[in-house]
């Protein structure tokens, strides 16, 4: 069993699996004119994937221009229906949610190789945001994400060494924040050599891409 890591303020804080930030992005005004209401609405063009689980459904937006290897295995991923199933299976309030590499049973799935981590990119942790979990070396991410509950200022990039280099931001969450936070509040124990597991599962029921 594989064991990703975050190191945060000195401390290394476990994610069990596979692997793995976002500001919040704020509603439109409902005073707004009709149309600057569609302008604030129009696409933009990235893809936007839609995680449908028990507690709700989470849209995330990805940032191709500004990580196209973790996009694209991302996407690779959703293509394959990897997600539907799984859980997020490490809750830690005030940090992050992490999913998308155990089955409610806490068996892990298969996955593709490791990819490039793309933490310099220029993106950080922020609230809001999605990254990939990864073991101490910095090219091991996998399947496994999280999505930050707080700009977690440890995990972005300092500089190339191992220790440094952090944790690669993809996307971010545009519509369904209050589920996050959601997930972030359920009770969590210990299952078997996993911490901060939810009692209940949170399941990842469908995971697929919305638009282009």
């Amino acid at each position: 069993m594989r064991t990703l890591l975050i190191v945060m303020f000195g401390t290394v804080c476990c994610l069990g699996g596979c692997q793995s930030s976002k500001p919040d992005s704020a509603p439109p005004s409902a005073a707004a004119a009709p149309p600057a209401a569609a302008k604030a609405s129009a696409p933009t063009g990235k893809p936007v994937i839609e995680l449908v689980t028990s507690k709700g459904t989470i849209e995330l937006e990805l940032y191709p221009d500004k990580a196209p290897i973790g996009v694209k295995n991302m996407l690779s991923y959703l293509e394959k229906k990897h997600y539907d199933g799984t859980v997020f299976h490490r809750v830690i309030p005030n940090f992050m949610i992490q999913g998308g590499g155990f089955t409610a049973d806490m068996m892990e799935k298969p996955t593709q190789p490791p990819i490039k981590n793309e933490a310099a990119n220029g993106l950080i942790n922020e609230r809001g945001t999605l990254a990939y979990a990864r073991r101490p070396m910095p090219d091991s991410a996998t399947c496994q994400f999280f999505i930050n509950l707080k700009h977690n200022v440890a995990l972005d990039h300092r500089d190339d060494s191992p220790a440094g280099f952090g944790y690669a931001v993809f996307g971010k969450v545009t519509k369904g924040m209050e589920v996050v936070d959601a997930i972030a509040a359920v009770p969590t124990g210990p299952k078997g050599p996993h911490q901060n597991v939810p009692i209940d599962p949170v399941v990842i029921q469908t995971a697929r891409l919305k638009s282009p």
